[in-house]
């Protein structure tokens, strides 16, 4: 239990968006992927989580960690329109809508609220992405109060709103890994997370990439950092995270030009080269099959996912 107070600790939350969506039709998305994690509480009718054929029904909660490709369907109780990300986002407002009232049960359509929140060990390393853990059910009403609480914050905003939306996103977080240790789901990969604690030279090197990212960031230059043989810092680091450097490199880039095509109005080509990216039409091929969309329609995005 030690090693996972120790990684509950080291986690950096940062809350993302909380909404209360309905359903104007219903439709299904496949492979959907996002750098944050969502929570859903279904108030109003199901979703369906395609990967397994399970349902998610109204009190239940759906938690889909970062990073995982997930296919949904909204609004199972009629026949669903089946798009493509990239259809969804061309035509959301036919979808859903954001509910104006946190009275979800007077809403006649189904409705879901959402909780989309990083978390990362270190400030470098995706917590629940890194797991390599499929999405998964929560029925808890704690978890679920934490929401609506999120949600209130969001729909009546107050001083101090920043701060309570962290510290309840932060509770969230929490929650969820002592749901997951209760459960005993997924304790295996919890415990290999433990790692990150005992081998300084991997935290020095997360350092260097989060500092450098838009630098040389070959295995020969991580090897310097980590102070091992080039030869031997791709087995080494994949021995510890799972992952090779080179694709962790290049999901830590696309994480960050994720954010900035959301938060910023910086050209394409720019986030491109900030982020070590000289070849700008390389870049746009990479994040579209990373993301299944091109880069310019992320900053369309509301619903996640």
């Amino acid at each position: 239990m030690e090693d996972f107070t120790k990684i509950i600790d080291s986690l950096k939350i940062q809350y993302a968006r909380c909404r209360n969506v309905k359903i104007l039709r219903p439709f299904r998305m496949e492979n959907v992927r996002d750098i944050e994690n969502t929570l859903i509480l279904v108030n109003k009718g199901a979703i369906r989580l395609d990967a397994n054929d399970d349902i998610v029904e109204a009190g239940e909660m759906l938690f889909i960690p970062a990073k995982s490709y997930v296919s949904l369907t909204y609004g199972v109780l009629s026949k669903p329109v089946t798009l493509t990300y990239e259809q969804f986002l061309n035509n959301s407002e036919g979808c859903y809508e954001i509910n104006k009232t946190e009275d979800t049960q007077s809403i006649e359509n189904e409705n879901y609220t959402y909780l989309s929140f990083d978390a990362k060990i270190f400030d470098s390393v995706n917590f629940f992405g890194n797991l390599d853990i499929s999405s998964f059910k929560i029925r808890d009403e704690k978890i679920a109060f934490l929401l609506q609480l999120i949600l209130q914050e969001e729909m009546h905003p107050q001083d101090g709103k920043e701060r309570a939306t962290k510290l309840l996103s932060d509770a969230v977080a929490i929650e969820i890994i002592r749901f997951i240790l209760r459960k005993r789901l997924f304790v295996e990969q919890l415990a290999t997370n433990s790692t990150y604690f005992k081998d300084p030279r991997l935290i020095s090197i997360f350092s260097f990439i989060r500092e450098h990212i838009g630098d040389d960031l070959s295995n020969k230059r991580l090897a310097e950092v980590a102070e091992v043989s080039e030869d031997y810092v791709g087995q080494y680091f994949k021995m510890l995270t799972g992952i090779n450097p080179q694709d962790y490199i290049e999901y830590q880039r696309m994480e960050i030009a994720v954010n900035l095509l959301r938060t910023t109005k910086k050209s394409i080509r720019d986030i491109g080269n900030e982020i070590g990216y000289k070849d700008t039409a390389y870049f746009c091929r990479r994040f579209k099959m990373m993301f299944g969309i091109p880069a310019g329609k992320m900053r369309k995005r509301e619903l996640r996912p």
